[in-house]
């Protein structure tokens, strides 16, 4: 009676787990001796498992650090954490391997060459994630600044760890790589604050009532809905050009992605109301003298000067 327990557990131990022991350590290997690299079914499974246990535990993680972030943040947070996410990944498979007693030295000195030409090939791909790391870190910029690249201006509407977005005046995205962000002067309109100050310039005839030139400019930026009451707009007698005199209406602007419309009704307004009150704005002239050099003996003449006006 008691050989059939010991008959069942030597059945169990030989047959059944050494079954299941030998299909375990089915596989691949590469190289010969110390060097030799064996993958088999057991180390993909460990290996399954330790990336499903990383999975759950960043993934637990990253709900502790943003379940109280705002929703700008929280892009943000999530773009940086991905690259930390495959970071971590790396590392578990390696040390994964080195405990199912693969020497990963091995490995890495055999892909040193590989990593040195990844690194020179994918040098700016590396910029752009250091990049959109600093932008995340110090908030330089954020989702609906309005910025202004090469010339270029436009709304903030993604960053990621790689690329930020923006939308132009004119519907069209610009994808805009991290790494000029470092590298560049990049103008933030909104950074500071949302209101911007912009101003329009007019010249107007020499010898006009400045006084009303200045009390037209105020009325007609208060006028427009879309400037802002407070601060209030004022104006500055800007200089003496050369063939008017120069002002400028200064305003504040809630949107100064809108500004280029609102600039464009305010000019419409000036010339309406410089019409209604005989303000003239000149445009530049040059006159031009004719006069003679020497006497009736050479009978020669000379052009002279010309002046700006």
């Amino acid at each position: 009676m008691q050989e059939e327990p010991n008959r069942v557990v030597e059945i169990i131990e030989n047959d059944i787990w050494g079954s299941i022991k030998d299909f375990l350590e089915l596989g691949i290997s590469y190289g010969q001796g110390e060097q030799r690299i064996e993958i088999t079914i057991g180390l993909l499974i460990i290996l399954t498992l330790a990336l499903f246990g990383t999975t759950f535990v960043l993934g637990w993680l990253r709900n502790l650090f943003t379940r109280r972030m705002n929703t700008d943040d929280k892009l943000k947070f999530i773009s940086f954490f991905k690259f930390i996410r495959y970071v971590v990944y790396l590392i578990v498979i390696l040390i994964t391997m080195s405990a199912a007693g693969i020497d990963i030295t091995l490995l890495l000195t055999a892909s040193a060459a590989l990593f040195v030409g990844l690194g020179l090939a994918l040098q700016e791909l590396f910029q752009d994630i250091i990049g959109g790391i600093l932008i995340i870190v110090d908030k330089s910029i954020q989702v609906g600044d309005i910025i202004n690249v090469d010339g270029k201006v436009g709304k903030v509407f993604e960053i990621k760890l790689r690329t930020t977005r923006a939308i132009t005046r004119d519907d069209k995205v610009i994808i805009i790589p991290n790494h000029q962000f470092i590298s560049n002067i990049i103008y933030n309109y909104t950074q500071n604050h949302k209101t911007t100050r912009e101003k329009v310039i007019v010249g107007v005839a020499y010898g006009s009532d400045v006084q009303l030139v200045t009390k037209i400019l105020e009325e007609t930026a208060d006028l427009h809905e879309g400037i802002l009451k407070k601060p209030k707009p004022f104006v500055t007698f800007d200089d003496f050009g050369d063939s008017a005199l120069m002002f400028s209406i200064n305003f504040y602007i809630a949107d100064s992605f809108s500004d280029p419309k609102i600039k464009s009704d305010m000019r419409y307004t000036i010339d309406a109301k410089f019409r209604e009150n005989n303000i003239s704005i000149p445009f530049p002239q040059r006159d031009v003298h004719l006069f003679r050099h020497g006497g009736a003996q050479d009978g020669g003449g000379k052009l002279g000067e010309a002046d700006d006006r």
